[in-house]
């Protein structure tokens, strides 16, 4: 078994994707709340609203001054065999810094470039020993913390309307890291893939929707998103039946329009491949399958004998397939070592 395949089992299980079997926890005292989260909330949208105009008409909240300059911070170079690994952080369009591990092959390319996205207990540092196996493949491959990895001994979820705020400033902030990519003058803008594990799953096929720029995207043991985990139907799951109820209604309201289920159906040209786990205590089969079934074609589909932690073939499975879509090399990884 590759040797992060035990990180992501401990560390990235989603709470939204995640060890949901337990009680979610609820914060004593709310986050402050920016007055633009509340305003959001003055529409209000139900499950029954149509799915395209739920896309339609929240697509503008993921756009961003895509002309102004990616300015970069370098903090650390690390030289290794045949790569180097740049500590880095850029600016958020939404503020704050995100940061981020670039890797960089040895050599003038042109390369691909592979974005990764951590699960909700997850950071950067995640997915680096992925991230080191795929620069081998002759990839230039970056990984960032989300905006609650940002900030120490904070959990990732807070059941408020900050919820929204951060996943909408996640995926600014991923299609700021495409944008950090191309920006790299070895990479082939035209070669570019994510891969997203757990909740980086989730966000991913909302990421799809959205950002076009990223030919490939590897989403693994993923569901349509936050509403989607913590609801049957109308009725809260996973814990978030102890949340009180206007506070659960509150918050179904602002994350509804940005549940990943409204824009992986939108993803097309971009060509996605989810992979689940038959067994999988965190997401299930039933979502999973929603998953699958709303994405846009070109899409592949593999279901693995294992748990919410895939197993090495699944590593192996996703490089062969990006070798496919962006021109990796898949004979030079090693992951499944």
């Amino acid at each position: 078994m590759s040797r992060y395949i035990l990180a992501f089992t401990l560390c990235v299980a989603l709470t939204a994707c995640s060890s949901l079997g337990t009680t979610p926890t609820i914060p004593a005292t709310s986050p402050t709340i920016e007055p633009t989260a509340t305003i959001l909330l003055t529409t209000e949208i139900t499950h029954t609203q149509p799915a395209q105009n739920v896309y339609e008409e929240n697509l503008h909240l993921f756009d961003y001054d895509t002309g102004s300059p990616v300015s970069i911070t370098e903090n650390s170079v690390q030289l290794e065999d045949g790569y180097t690994v740049h500590d880095i952080s850029y600016p958020s369009p939404q503020g704050g810094d995100v940061p981020a591990y670039l890797l960089i092959p040895d050599g003038t390319g042109p390369y691909a470039g592979i974005l990764l996205m951590h699960g909700s207990s997850g950071s950067r540092e995640t997915l680096l020993s992925l991230a080191r196996d795929l620069v081998l493949t002759g990839a230039v491959v970056m990984t960032i913390s989300g905006p609650a990895a940002r900030v120490a001994g904070r959990s990732w979820l807070t059941f408020t309307p900050q919820d929204r705020e951060e996943q909408i400033q996640l995926i600014i902030d991923l299609r700021r890291g495409v944008d950090v990519l191309i920006q790299q003058p070895n990479v082939d803008s035209a070669r570019l893939g994510y891969i997203g594990y757990s909740y980086g799953a989730a966000m991913g096929g909302l990421l799809a929707g959205v950002e076009h720029r990223i030919k490939a995207y590897g989403l693994m043991v993923g569901d349509g998103g936050l509403v989607t985990h913590f609801t049957d139907g109308d009725e809260p799951v996973s814990g978030f039946e102890t949340v009180p109820t206007g506070m659960r209604e509150t918050w179904l309201q602002a994350m509804e329009p940005i549940d990943s289920i409204h824009y992986v159906g939108h993803a097309s040209p971009s060509s996605l491949f989810f992979q689940n786990a038959r067994y999988d205590s965190l997401v299930t089969e039933e979502d999973a399958m929603a998953y699958q079934e709303t994405g846009s074609e070109p899409k592949k589909v593999e279901w693995y004998d294992s748990g919410h932690g895939l197993p090495a073939q699944a590593y192996i499975d996703m490089v062969d397939w990006l070798a496919e879509q962006i021109g990796i090399d898949a004979s030079k990884y090693q992951g499944s070592s």
